[in-house]
């Protein structure tokens, strides 16, 4: 008899995912509050100019209505004139400009409109996790290209730049079905910021193979390097590039679920046309006032204070892993930060669930430290195959985005790592 509630295959059999488990380390930790350095959500609000302008959106009627399904007016306009400098173009807000319910819907949506049954889209691993649903979703076959990892990390710090791409592996990845690349910089959870030489020898395969390239771009306006983006490097990689970004992470305001994609009219309007057709139109009030935080940003100085106030944090909280010995990569941008932990060792009858102990190692140094510390980090191999998951199973990622006095408290309670400290990790004091 057939099974009325078999789910279908898209959604079956999944694993449980890290969220879960770290959450319910966090709930059954002896060590309370948690510090929470995992996900990657602010633990503070946007700046007031923004907030007061969601109140004041709230107070009209039609910004508690339906917004046009490509977004509202005022809010492609504030985009267009902010980006249209970076990209050196005059961009058309009506053809050029689509909003979409957070960068993830948007991702979703350009997935939606251009990869088919048996398409190819390539990934670089660690991948933002739901870039892998999104393209399974659409009926794409993902096909993966690993960051190389400085061979020196298990014992030295370096910068993120030192996450390379290896081209040739890239190039032999590229078939006749290859439609769609994904790109992601600053880069989640590496921290490193595809430098312009980078992207010239990918857009140069892109416009060699005619690929569609998704720049995932969400962290653009925290970069501690110089920062490029591919669409600006030439106009035949303008032709192929859809550039993502979202007000979540600009303004400090993860659950407004505010994001937009810009390129070319030839692709925008496929974007926004299965936008429609995932959810019609986003959050009227909150596009409102992340137009207002656009329009004002510049004049308050909001983007040069974030970035320096964010490295500022970033600086600090890497300081207890000097103070440790523990190497990590120095992020180029974004608020995550890597840290090598093969120096830590795990005693050998420490008791883990059995959905920990059946995962790579760096599962088990997320558990140990909420269960021991009272601190949460996510396990990166979450963001890998599994064939390639051996590269991230000493790392932990931590989010830097909260309180000052937090990332004090978590810094206080990562001390505690020293009684567990090996001299030597792979041959090197």
């Amino acid at each position: 008899m057939k099974d009325p509630f078999r789910p279908a295959r898209r959604v079956a059999g999944q694993k449980q995912d890290v969220w879960t488990i770290v959450n319910e380390a966090a709930t059954k930790s002896p060590i309370q509050p948690i510090i929470n350095m995992g996900q990657g959500f602010f633990g503070y609000n946007p700046p007031q100019f923004v907030i007061d302008a969601a109140k004041e959106a709230l107070n009209r009627v039609e910004c508690n209505q339906y917004s046009p399904t490509t977004g509202r007016p005022r809010l492609k306009k504030a985009l267009a004139d902010a980006y249209s400098p970076f990209f050196e173009r005059t961009l058309d807000p009506t053809k050029e400009v689509t909003i979409t319910t957070g960068a993830n819907e948007g991702m979703l949506s350009a997935f939606m409109a251009f990869i088919e049954q048996g398409d190819e889209v390539i990934v670089f691993e660690p991948f933002f996790d739901q870039y892998i649903s999104n393209i399974e979703m659409a009926g794409g076959t993902i096909r993966y290209v690993p960051l190389q990892p400085p061979k020196d990390g298990g014992y030295k710090t370096s910068s993120a730049s030192n996450w390379t791409v290896d081209f040739d592996v890239l190039e032999k990845t590229i078939t006749s079905k290859t439609r769609m690349i994904v790109l992601n910089s600053p880069h989640n959870p590496v921290g490193k910021v595809l430098s312009k030489s980078e992207l010239e020898k990918v857009g140069a395969l892109c416009v060699k193979h005619n690929i569609i390239i998704l720049s995932d771009e969400v962290y653009d306006r925290l970069y501690y390097v110089p920062f490029t983006r591919i669409a600006n490097l030439s106009p035949e990689l303008w032709n192929l590039t859809l550039t993502v970004g979202s007000g979540g992470k600009n303004f400090y305001a993860t659950g407004w679920r505010v994001g937009w994609l810009i390129g070319p009219e030839h692709l925008i309007k496929y974007v926004s046309a299965a936008h429609t057709r995932i959810c019609y139109s986003s959050v009227s009030p909150l596009q409102e006032a992340v137009a207002v935080g656009f329009e004002q940003a510049d004049k308050v100085g909001f983007w040069e204070e974030s970035k320096k106030e964010m490295k500022v944090k970033m600086d600090k909280f890497n300081e207890i892993w000097d103070e440790l010995g523990l190497p990590y990569s120095d992020p180029e941008g974004g608020y995550f930060v890597l840290v090598n932990l093969a120096k830590i060792q795990l005693p050998s009858d420490y008791k883990f669930p059995p959905h920990v102990a059946e995962r790579p190692r760096d599962f088990k140094l997320s558990w140990f430290l909420i269960m021991e510390l009272g601190v949460a980090a996510i396990p990166p191999t979450e963001f890998y195959t599994a064939e390639n998951a051996h590269i991230a199973q000493d790392y932990l990622r931590f989010a830097v985005c909260k309180n000052d006095d937090v990332l004090e408290g978590a810094k206080e309670r990562l001390r505690g790592l020293r009684k567990y400290m090996v001299e030597e990790a792979n041959g090197h004091a």
